[in-house]
């Protein structure tokens, strides 16, 4: 599978109200709103939704900005075993379960490799290691002690297998008034080891992370009627891309944003 996907689409920060708003940096951001604890929520909005919220927020919020950018490119290749366990175990949500990626950041070619277990108390633990860009798309035998460990899956990194590749562009504003953050992901595009192709055309991923409560930017989405949204890029495209896998955890999301994508 060869996972270098060119990033489709720009970023947000080509609409004027991302623009305008005042800039902060990686570290202030970490300093104002670390959370180490925190809810997540995912969201699926379109062009005009996306705008009316940053103009309605615009007064409390700051954008992430790191070399004059504001948006940034990612690609991440998700790995499984040949009897896609590690898609299964999400599917069917079993209370183990594990997720292996490689996270590039391809505005300065690095790469991370992570994985995300959950475990019996139902807790996520995410351990990530520094990785080769030129390597992203494959399982180096020199990391299959690092992710048998963090699975406690012995004998696990020799069975994975490159099955998904995503790219996008995040923009990541701060909530200068709360102790919250949210991620705006654009021009998200999928493709699996056959070269299969999905993506979220003119719609964005919002996700807001806070300590608990709703953010103020939940609140104004529930205002408007917009609701959080079951989307996992690695489960959903994974399932829209192939009608054999079970979906029924992702279905109405696919039915309604990845029409026609598994006929």
């Amino acid at each position: 599978m060869r996972t270098s996907v060119s990033v489709a689409g720009a970023g947000v920060d080509r609409f004027q109200s991302v623009r305008d708003l005042p800039s902060i940096s990686l570290a202030d951001l970490n300093e104002a709103a670390s959370l180490q604890r925190r809810v997540d929520r995912k969201y699926i909005v379109s062009q005009g939704q996306l705008m009316l919220m940053v103009e309605a927020l615009a007064t409390r919020l700051a954008a992430l900005e790191i070399g004059g950018r504001r948006a940034f490119a990612y690609e991440s290749v998700y790995f499984d075993t040949p009897e896609f366990e590690s898609y299964l175990s999400a599917a069917y949500r079993r209370r183990t379960r594990f997720k292996v990626r490689t996270r590039s950041y391809l505005d300065s070619g690095s790469t991370m490799l992570e994985v995300k277990t959950r475990g019996l108390r139902n807790e996520t633990v995410k351990t990530r290691q520094e990785y080769s860009f030129d390597s992203r798309d494959a399982v180096l035998a020199k990391s299959h002690g690092f992710i048998d460990q963090a699975t406690g899956r012995p004998g696990l990194a020799a069975q994975l297998v490159p099955v998904l590749t995503t790219t996008y562009k995040r923009t990541t504003l701060v909530d200068l008034d709360d102790i919250a953050r949210l991620t705006i992901d654009a021009g998200l595009r999928c493709v699996d080891w056959r070269g299969s192709e999905v993506g979220l055309h003119g719609n964005f991923v919002v996700e807001t992370k806070s300590t608990g409560h709703p953010s103020a930017a939940d609140r104004w989405l529930w205002s408007k009627g917009i609701r959080p949204t079951k989307i996992s890029k690695f489960g959903t495209s994974l399932a829209a891309l192939n009608p054999d896998l079970p979906s029924n955890k992702w279905h109405r999301t696919i039915n309604r944003y990845f029409p026609g994508a598994a006929e």
